[in-house]
């Protein structure tokens, strides 16, 4: 793949060439850089690439600033976090103090009055956080575009998408904007738009990392992780928002000594809005020491499809919930209030159905792992990411792929 290095107007380049977030942590503690210098080049990168990545929703200029300069004082006075003065960006449905947490809606939201506790802590690590990034309509979308902040695109490719739900966070990675970003993934928010601009994207398990002060996100489906350049930066990341002790980063630096892995096959597969053109280059049989988990009619096949008969109560309920919190709700896009509604009959019986499957589904899909180390996920995005506009006037139907 080429490496993603674009022009600011300037005339000087982004992209690859940029510092991994474990770079940028050596330098500061160093002293070869400063978090000024660090955070200004952010904020400068992310207003040039507005007009055409149009990644953020929040610039936090001055305050992003303030809080680099501080960081500089507590680094020269021999203070050390993990994270002390690196630039960070969040996505928009993640509670920032001061900060409106929009969801990608139009409207006039009022500031969050205190952090959630994954921004706790990263402020608690150092970290900088210059900005909240764009996000489709209470996350519900396989594309970021609408009329509250118009369309995010790839960096790889302008005229395409970055990909759906939290996708302004990795074109702000990819473009080197920012090292590493924090959002969240129900039905592969970080997944997808990792695969689509070419980087690491985590979903944890369930209640790894906390979502205070919401007790669950989407009814469990959601949950909050890191998306970077490489995976010892995602680990790093994860470290943080996991409080773990550096357990993801200990394990991204050791090798494996002998490693099987294993493919899933899920007979049920939700696919979000029409399909692209395959991309020749993705999707070819993988090495032949994978084996299949989860054929058509196992046990773990029927778990799996359970699991996947779930996921509508879950989301659509989750939008509901996400559209009572809109102030002007005659500004959502149509498709957003008819999940809404939907939400709103699928929250009796069918909410609790999906609930209680989850301590089967979670002891079938662990079950896997007496047999395999790694299990390789396929389905998601063996399709080039579509053109901007590809999903204008679609059905709410055609989007969800029913």
């Amino acid at each position: 793949m080429t490496p993603c290095n674009r022009s600011w107007p300037n005339g000087e380049t982004y992209g690859s060439a940029a510092p991994t977030l474990v770079e940028l942590v050596d330098q500061l503690a160093a002293g070869r850089t400063t978090s000024k210098a660090l955070v200004s080049e952010a904020l400068r990168g992310i207003d040039a690439t507005q007009p055409t990545l149009n990644a953020f929703r929040v610039i936090r200029h001055r305050a992003a600033l303030a809080e680099a300069v501080e960081a500089d004082r507590r680094l020269a006075a021999g203070e050390r976090l993990p994270l002390l003065g690196v630039p960070i960006a969040i996505k928009d449905d993640i509670d920032m103090a001061g900060e409106p947490t929009a969801f990608g809606c139009a409207g006039d939201f009022p500031p969050a009055e205190r952090d959630c506790e994954a921004v706790r802590r990263l402020r608690a690590a150092g970290a900088v956080i210059v900005g909240k990034t764009n996000s489709p309509e209470i996350g519900q979308w396989p594309f970021t575009e609408g009329t509250a902040f118009g369309a995010t695109r790839n960096p790889w490719n302008l005229d395409h998408s970055a990909g759906g739900r939290p996708a302004a966070r990795p074109p702000a990675v990819a473009a080197g904007l920012v090292p590493a970003a924090v959002g969240s993934d129900g039905a592969g928010s970080v997944r997808i738009p990792a695969a689509w601009n070419h980087l690491v994207g985590v979903k944890p398990q369930t209640d790894r990392v906390p979502t205070w002060p919401e007790p669950e996100l989407f009814h469990g489906l959601t949950v909050i992780g890191p998306i970077a350049r490489t995976v010892e930066d995602a680990a790093l990341l994860l470290d943080i928002l996991a409080d773990s002790g550096g357990t993801y980063a200990k394990a991204a630096a050791a090798t494996p000594a002998g490693c099987v892995s294993a493919v899933f096959r899920i007979p049920l597969q939700h696919r979000a809005g029409p399909a692209a053109p395959a991309d020749p280059g993705r999707g070819r049989r993988p090495r032949r020491r994978a084996d299949r988990v989860g054929p058509p009619g196992g046990d773990r096949g029927a778990a799996l499809r359970s699991d996947g008969a779930g996921l509508p109560a879950r989301s659509l309920t989750g939008f509901t919930s996400g559209s009572q919190r809109v102030p002007e709700k005659e500004l959502l896009d149509p498709r957003t209030r008819e999940n809404g509604r939907t939400g709103w009959l699928l929250s009796g019986p069918a909410l609790k159905l999906s609930r209680a499957a989850d301590v089967p589904l979670r002891k079938q899909v662990g079950s896997v792992f007496k047999d395999v180390d790694v299990v390789l996920d396929r389905r998601r995005r063996r399709c080039r990411p579509p053109k901007v506009g590809t999903f204008d006037g679609l059905s709410t139907g055609r989007l969800t792929g029913s």
